[in-house]
Formats: structure tokens, sequence, C-alpha cells
């Protein structure tokens, strides 16, 4: 193009339009085999923004099959749980069956299959049994209160001595409270076990009379100065296991008790774990006001 000049006037002008016209061509291609741009489409005039087109959007990053979680794989299920479940089925189906149709057929292939499943628990209990022979820690009967004569006798005398020995400790800074009316006959079937009782573990027995009255065997006896009253005793007679230094009262229990009786409820309440078990059951109540 620097060398037009040197040209004649008429083939400057034809070099010129051949130049325009591939110009004109090349930018026609270029429009051709890209996307239609909106310059070039004066009906849709100027736009600042424009979306693009369906075929140049971002595909997803990952494919639909990544993002299904994968199920768990279940562990095979025993074959004893199968039969086990089977029969169960078995069982429930022949009883629905033999309730609802209630034929001889119906009932005896219910009874039938009952027969199977006691047949398969004794078998069950007499394995356990030998099992618990053999291995001490899973015997019951070694467990506890003895199933045995002779054994149940030597575990009472030692549960016996083992209560006893406690009461005795517990009697250093406990009393029992035995109230009673001088009419009452229980009162007065109760109050000589209640003697040796005091005798046999050591623990003082604090008779007081309801309604002032003597009782033989306690000479000692106080007359009630309002005790029975804030202690709710409304039946005799009645016994309560009493602190007087830390004026706690405990119900140990009401009418006739036997030794026996004493000792296990005596021990009971008087373990760290009696007031858990039993909230509420004892009182406080003042250290003046403890004996009458």
């Amino acid at each position: 193009m620097k060398y037009l000049h040197t040209y004649p006037a008429v083939t400057r002008l034809k070099l010129t339009t051949l130049t325009v016209l591939l110009m004109l061509c090349t930018v026609t291609a270029s429009a051709q085999d890209g996307p239609q741009r909106y310059w070039s489409d004066t009906w849709r005039g100027w736009h600042f923004y424009e979306d693009p087109s369906p075929d140049v959007k971002d595909k997803p990053a990952t494919s639909p099959k990544a993002l299904t979680p994968a199920v768990p794989t279940l562990p095979p299920k025993a074959p004893e749980l199968a039969a086990f479940e089977r029969l169960q089925k078995a069982v429930e189906e022949t009883r629905n069956i033999a309730i609802m149709q209630p034929t001889e057929a119906n009932v005896r292939r219910y009874m039938e299959l009952e027969s199977q499943v006691v047949e398969r628990a004794s078998y069950f209990a007499d394995v356990a049994q030998r099992v618990a022979w053999a291995t001490p820690e899973l015997d019951p009967t070694l467990q506890g209160r003895p199933v045995g004569a002779k054994a149940l006798e030597v575990f009472e005398q030692q549960q016996l001595v083992d209560r006893s020995r406690s009461i005795a400790d517990l009697g250093q800074d406990h009393v029992l409270f035995f109230f009673y009316r001088a009419d009452c006959p229980y009162c007065h079937a109760f109050a000589p076990t209640l003697q040796a009782f005091q005798a046999r573990h050591g623990i003082k027995v604090v008779a007081i009379g309801v309604d002032g009255g003597p009782m033989p065997g306690f000479p000692d006896a106080r007359a009630d100065n309002g005790i029975a009253t804030t202690l709710k005793v409304t039946q005799v007679p009645a016994v309560f296991l009493a602190q007087p230094f830390t004026g706690k009262i405990t119900p140990i229990g009401f009418g006739v008790l036997s030794e026996a009786q004493l000792l296990e409820r005596i021990a009971l309440v008087s373990t760290p774990q009696a007031e858990a078990m039993l909230p509420g059951s004892s009182r406080q109540i003042g250290r003046q006001s403890v004996y009458p």
C-alpha cells in the first residue's frame, strides 16, 4: 500500500475498492463462524449486558452418579436367627388360625409347634444349669440368700450375728422409742420382746406412754410431752429409731413385731443407702425434744 501512489488514479481506486471488499468479507466470515453479536442486530439496539447462550454455560463439576450416597452393606444374618424367626412366625400364625377356626386339625398343628418350642426351651434350661454348676459366678444359688435348707440355716445365723453387732454399735448413740398405751393389750404383749431385744443387742429402749400410764418391765417409762403428735403416731405399739444428738428419728414399724423383724428393719434403715431408698421417711426435730 505504501507504493499505491505510483499507480494511475483508476488503478489506485480499484485497489482501494478491492481492499475494502476483502475487509468486509473477513468481518462477515467471522460473524458467521462465531455466535451472533448484539451489535450486528440493529433491531435489538444497544445492550449493556447480555446473557450468554445456553451452549456456553458451565457444566456441573461432578456427575449425578458421584452425588448418590453409598448404601451400607448389612452383615448376613446368622442362620440360627433366621430359623428362630421362621419358627416364631409359624407359631404365631398357626395360633391365630386355631383361634379364628378352632378345628381339630388347626389346634393340633398349633400344639405340635408349641411342643417343639417347649422342648427347645427345656433343653436350653438344662444347658444353662450345667453352665451355672461349672461357673460359680453365674450360679444364682450362690448369690445372696441361699436355697438349700442347711445353707439357709447357716446364712441366717451369720446374718443374725452381723446384724446384732451392727445394732450394738448403733446403740452407742441411738435409742429405740417405744410408744404405747396402758390399756393396749398388743403393747403389753410386745413389751417383753423389746425388753429381751434391749438386753441381747445392747440398744436402749425408751418407753413413752401416750396416755401417761405405766408399762410393766419399763419402770422408767415417760409420759408423752407432744412428741407422739410431732411424729404422727396414730397407732400403738410403735417403734422409732432415734439419734438424740442430731434429732433424727426414723420409723421402724407399728404393731407387734418379732425380734427378727426388728433386727432386719433396724439394719435396713441404718444403712447409708436408706435415705436414698426411702426419701422423707426420717424426721428431723430439735435435740431438746427428742427425750420426753
